[in-house]
């Protein structure tokens, strides 16, 4: 058996299941060994896509994931996923053919590529240590929540593996959760004992259904109410006390009731600009806590308590050191305020459709209520972002992949086909922009192919949107951003998508059609939508950049 099967066998032996990429020279016998060992592959159109795929999927299914890239040419081109993955602390392991010889054309500095995106260079130096190798890359991705890029140089592929070296592959222990130190829980349960306005803010590393039955029962508790980051939305989907998105997302109501309390606690949540809006949902004598790993505490914000602890022990503990219920924010007044205003649907605005062109407010409004409510969106960057993000409600925190953090756009398709494949139970929905759209679209042949009932919604504008309105208002040229119309509903057909153009409302009874029937195809909208404004979270933004 050679050294790159016998990776293959151990990364596979390891709990890597399910592995995206585009297959060339020197990835080929890696790949088709994870195959024959019992791995899905799912061939994308380009390793950018790939990348972002496995991303998803790795963020949705709770799982090591893996991409599969050719040496040099195959690595740089996923660079940009692999950038968000690793921005993200995605648990993914990327899988690439490795040259040595400088004098290759294939040649680059592949560990100076990872290590500059933040992603964790390891390597298969040998043939006698290579099945450990690889098993360890997917422990390390596992346990530091990290993404690895192992590197596999050809001459060591192409090396025999050991006899019976297989036999020490094996998945890695779960992660184990970080108990807090005690003094830190009872801390922190005195500040929520003191507090009359608790405000609690989930992330990342309070996506899981513990985490948040921990955190609903402590917040009963001391009566605060709940909100989550972005990559979060979804965790309180049926809780009343919930707020939903905290930051530039945020309904009014929210950041009312944000701004206002007297004690913030991030749950596994960074507390960034996006979530705290530069510091303005922050009050001046407010009491800022952060319960998260030690390398997370205070890198965005100055905290007067910070815990090391997983997220749901901690809820729990101090649930247990805490004497008494208090009302906090939970009043009858602010129940009903929360029914009534917190969703951005609720908020009443000014329709600027034309006979044209639909406000993209309107349009969101209606596919949420047209599309299933067990649902998976992925969403792009773009001026556009915000609208399916907050006007399409999602069923918990499974059912929204936002794929943001390094702000590319083009990662959006490729988002909602991972996510897709970790909860084939849902309707997926891939939310773009035209210029992510046109970016990524070699990846509907990849939604076709796989015969994913995909609907993907094109916010439309004939241009790249935020640049349009953040230099337009100065005066600016902008014919470098403003494009000819497309046709974006006729590529989709290309493809092989059903497809329908919209202009106003009544041009989702199509939408409507293919909800109803067999949705044997993919569905594509290509939305034109009002461009007389930029979106509410634009302007703020742009003045994190």
């Amino acid at each position: 058996m050679k050294v790159a099967e016998a990776v293959g066998r151990a990364l596979y032996a390891a709990g890597v299941e399910q592995v995206f990429g585009v297959v060339g020279s020197g990835n080929f016998h890696l790949t088709n060994a994870m195959v024959a060992a019992g791995a899905r592959f799912v061939a994308a159109r380009h390793e950018g896509g790939a990348a972002t795929m496995a991303d998803a999927y790795a963020r949705v299914s709770g799982t090591v994931a893996a991409v599969s890239v050719h040496q040099g040419p195959g690595l740089t081109n996923a660079m940009t996923g692999i950038a968000e993955a690793a921005k993200s602390r995605t648990p993914l392991v990327v899988l690439a053919a490795e040259v040595t010889r400088p004098t290759s054309n294939f040649y680059v500095d592949q560990d100076a590529l990872g290590a500059a995106v933040g992603a964790l260079p390891l390597r298969i130096t040998s043939a006698e240590d290579a099945v450990a190798q690889a098993c360890e890359s997917v422990r390390r991705a596992l346990h530091e929540r990290r993404t690895v890029l192992l590197n596999l140089p050809l001459e060591v592929q192409a090396s025999d593996s050991p006899e019976g070296a297989l036999a020490q592959a094996a998945p890695p222990p779960p992660r184990p959760a970080v108990e807090p130190a005690a003094s830190e829980v009872a801390a922190l349960a005195r500040v929520l004992e003191q507090a009359r306005r608790p405000v609690f803010v989930a992330g990342r590393g309070a996506r899981s259904p513990a985490a948040r039955d921990a955190l609903e029962a402590l917040a009963e508790r001391c009566g605060a109410l709940l909100a989550t980051s972005a990559v979060a939305r979804g965790l309180f989907h049926d809780n009343p006390w919930s707020l939903d998105v905290s930051g530039g997302f945020a309904s009014p109501l929210a950041v009312e009731l944000i701004g206002g309390a007297d004690v913030i606690v991030g749950w596994g949540c960074a507390l960034n600009m996006w979530t705290m809006r530069h510091g303005a949902l922050i009050g001046a004598d407010t009491t800022v806590v952060q319960v998260d790993d030690p390398s997370a505490l205070g890198a965005h914000r100055e905290l007067h308590l910070g815990v090391t602890g997983d997220v749901e022990l901690t809820a729990r503990h101090v649930l247990a050191a805490s004497r008494g219920k208090r009302q906090g924010l939970r009043t009858p007044d602010i129940a009903a305020a929360v029914a009534a205003r917190v969703r951005w649907r609720d908020v009443p605005y000014e329709d600027t459709s034309t006979r044209d062109r639909i406000d993209p407010r309107t349009l969101s409004i209606a596919l949420d209520d047209v599309l299933p409510a067990q649902r998976v969106i992925g969403v792009d960057s773009g001026n556009f972002m915000g609208h399916p993000s907050m006007f399409l409600s999602v069923p918990d925190q499974d059912g929204f992949c936002f794929t943001q953090a390094y702000q590319s756009i083009g990662l959006g398709l490729a988002t909602a086909i991972g996510a897709a494949l970790a909860r084939p139970d849902r309707l997926p929905v891939a939310a773009l922009g035209d210029g992510g759209a046109l970016m990524g679209a070699a990846e509907l042949d990849t939604v076709r192919r796989l015969g994913l009932p995909m609907v993907v919604v094109v916010y439309n504008d004939d241009a790249y949107g935020a640049e349009v309105h953040h230099f337009g208002p100065a005066g600016h040229p902008l014919h470098t951003v403003e494009f000819p119309p497309t046709d974006i509903a006729a590529v989709a057909r290309g493809y092989g998508f059903e497809a329908v153009t919209v202009r106003t409302r009544t041009d989702l009874k199509a939408v409507e059609d293919w909800v109803a029937g067999p949705r044997s195809a993919p569905l594509l909208i290509d939305a034109k939508v009002v461009r007389d404004r930029g979106a509410w979270w634009l302007e703020e933004a742009f003045r994190g950049h």
